[in-house]
């Protein structure tokens, strides 16, 4: 059995071959049918224009040799790319910040130490890389300099795109367009999409909603990570890039759809929980097991369970939620 999986990350001891064999073979006939229509989508252009069918084919997953492309087009990152020739190395050639430098530095033995791609000792070593993306972004986003969670984003972008430019683009995408400030200094997005999800299970798993009010568990300390991280380090690789896949494509209430969909499906279990830290707890058990493995049927459930999902609702709920928590502020 491989130790390492293809993205370079070791499998935990208690890693379960069997059943990620007897998944992955029937994954594979998936990926190989999908790759040949992806194929014919693009014909060797590399232009998408947003339309239901160029969505449906998201949604069943972008093959892996298409993957950095697509994201690209779909989050309008190559658009800013080509508009801006060279500006990637200008911000690494310019001025630097050393208090930024410090933060960076300080989180590059701690950004993956169970992926050998990350390893000193890699030849070429992904750490590099890293660092001169969040340098960049650092340095191209003053508001929000860097923040802990940007390097798993950016590594895991790094992983799949082979490039550091482009990955520096992807990530300006989901940072300054995609996902609502999550990563300013107050962290307002965050704290209100946390909220926005309390509001959402009340009116769609109400007995998990009720559980927690119960016990007093904050939302926060349950689900903060699936928001920072975008389920990197929760959820098995194959899973987060098809999240990702949507994330590009359709935008941040994907997160929504993933986070209803492990609580809905695992109510019952959840609401086993009879005391805070049982709660917490639950919370870690229900991104582990075949469930989440399965990518391909995780992804079908992700647009059925959670029911209609629309991007004013959450609008909504954003504003009541933000304002809720400046008022506490």
């Amino acid at each position: 059995f491989c130790r390492v999986d293809p993205y370079g990350f070791e499998r935990p001891e208690d890693f379960d071959y069997a059943s990620y064999e007897a998944f992955f073979s029937r994954y594979l006939v998936v990926l190989t049918r999908r790759a040949i229509k992806w194929s014919k989508l693009l014909k060797g252009s590399n232009n998408i224009q947003k339309s239901l069918k160029v969505k449906r084919y998201i949604r069943k997953g972008i093959p892996n040799e298409h993957r950095a492309l697509v994201w690209m087009i779909v989050s309008g990152a190559q658009a800013n790319m080509e508009q801006n020739p060279g500006y990637y190395h200008r911000l690494l050639e310019g001025e630097k910040n050393a208090k930024l430098l410090e933060a960076i530095k300080t989180d590059m033995n701690r950004t993956f130490p169970d992926n050998v791609k990350f390893r000193k000792t890699a030849d070429p070593c992904l750490q590099h890389a890293l660092y001169n993306v969040l340098v960049a972004y650092g340095h191209h986003n003053k508001a929000v300099g860097y923040c802990q969670g940007m390097n798993f984003i950016a590594g895991y972008l790094i992983l799949i795109t082979k490039n550091e430019e482009e990955s520096f683009w992807l990530l300006d995408a989901l940072i300054g367009r995609i996902l609502p400030d999550y990563y300013s200094p107050a962290m307002l997005g965050l704290k209100t999409d946390q909220e926005v999800l309390g509001e959402l299970v009340k009116m769609k798993v109400p007995a998990v909603a009720e559980l927690m009010e119960r016990h007093g568990v904050m939302w926060t300390l349950v689900v903060s990570r699936w928001f920072i991280c975008l389920f990197i380090d929760i959820l098995p690789v194959e899973t987060v890039l098809r999240i990702w896949d949507c994330l590009f494509y359709e935008g941040s209430k994907i997160i929504f759809r993933v986070a209803l969909t492990l609580i809905k499906q695992n109510q019952a279990f959840i609401l086993e929980a009879t005391n805070f830290p049982d709660i917490c707890d639950k919370f870690k058990q229900i991104t582990k097991g075949t469930f989440v493995t399965e990518c391909h049927s995780f992804m079908q459930k992700i647009f059925t369970d959670p029911g209609s999902l629309s991007m004013a609702t959450i609008n909504k709920l954003r504003e009541t939620c933000r304002e809720k928590l400046l008022s506490q502020g």
